[in-house]
């Protein structure tokens, strides 16, 4: 097991009794340009995200043009936030933008457009761990976490188990061998024919279709609570290979049949890991926290094992500012300030600096 935790050794450069009252947050780790407020008082004002719809073109994103419309994105949304909320810059009091993990260039945009903010204004910025962010996407309606915990991460990059003890703690207990659930689901809606993001499109066609249809395999299911859907991918392109021309039925099957096989085994590794760690918590979070089966099956798992569940709201699932904004609130209130250090990684655990 892996052991880390996101509190930094970091040097305070203001008051620890530092309160800003209004925190931008900056996310532009993948595709997503997103900017929010949030407001120590009142929690998440607005929020305005450009998403790039032009990587549907190529089934996936592409890196490159990625940070291209992240350069394009950033000043009109960071424009229109300001403008609809009827603030000016001096009104925001410090910054929290995603330094990682994610795509480099776009990380690099998000975080450059933070540095120069900051100089420009002497307004405060940290920097923020993709991965705690999605976590505490559970907080953004109030409701503070309650530990311990398990908390599963979901998304096109990560399927991750944290047992949390305490606020800030988390220890990684259950990792992806292969491919993240996220990839798997966006992948097999590629060999059907269906667009990109594929994992709502497989969703739809699955919501059609017999999840027992095609029987297949969950990869590593009972053996610990590591992921693997490599496996899936390959036996879902096999399947359809089978068929010299596959109609809409057997397009249904698959999608829900591969649905139910990824949704089967998120869950019963999640119940087996709050299970083994003594806990009555449990978290969702991430890209595929918005699939409805898997919050559904999750849900219920939870209650028949006398467990609370708990996710964000859908629009909280995916990359967003508001999720940055939140996280960031802690180190702004102790009085750090990353804005001249500041960098990007993308990937790995988030080292002490």
């Amino acid at each position: 097991m892996m052991r880390y935790e996101f509190v930094l050794r970091k040097v305070a450069t203001a008051p620890s009794d530092f309160q800003p009252m209004l925190i931008l947050g900056i996310e532009t780790s993948c595709d997503d340009t997103s900017l929010a407020l949030y407001s120590v008082r009142d929690g998440v004002l607005d929020m305005v995200t450009a998403s790039q719809v032009i990587h549907d073109d190529y089934g996936g994103v592409v890196p490159e043009i990625a940070s291209r419309q992240h350069m394009q994105a950033m000043l009109p949304v960071y424009h229109e936030l300001i403008r609809r909320n009827d603030i000016t810059v001096k009104d925001i009091g410090g910054i929290g933008v995603t330094h990682g993990p994610g795509l480099v260039g776009s990380l690099l945009v998000g975080v450059g457009f933070a540095k120069a903010l900051a100089y420009a204004t002497g307004i405060p910025a940290v920097g923020v761990h993709h991965i705690e962010a999605h976590v505490l996407s559970n907080e953004l309606e109030g409701e503070s976490l309650q530990y311990p915990c398990v908390v599963l991460i979901v998304s096109g990059g990560h399927s991750q188990l944290f047992h949390c003890a305490a606020p800030r703690q988390y220890e990684l207990v259950g990792n992806t061998r292969d491919d993240a659930a996220g990839e798997a689901f966006d992948k097999i809606a590629k060999l059907l024919g269906l667009g990109y993001p594929g994992g709502p499109a497989l969703q739809a066609l699955a919501s059609s279709g017999d999840p027992k249809a095609f029987d297949f395999p969950r990869a590593m299911k009972t053996r610990n609570i590591d992921f693997s859907f490599s496996g899936l991918k390959t036996a879902v392109r096999l399947c359809i290979e089978k068929y010299a021309e596959i109609d809409d039925t057997v397009r249904a099957n698959v999608a829900a049949s591969a649905q139910e096989a990824i949704v089967d085994v998120l869950t019963d590794k999640t119940i087996r890991c709050a299970r083994s760690h003594t806990v009555k918590h449990v978290y969702l979070a991430g890209g595929v926290a918005a699939n409805g089966p898997l919050r559904e099956r999750l849900q219920s798992a939870c209650a028949a094992n006398g467990m609370t569940y708990h996710a964000p709201l859908l629009k909280y699932c995916m990359d967003n500012g508001a999720m940055i904004a939140r996280t960031a609130l802690v180190d702004l209130s102790a009085g750090i300030d990353d804005a001249r250090t500041l960098n990007v990684f993308a990937r790995g655990i988030l080292r002490t600096r």
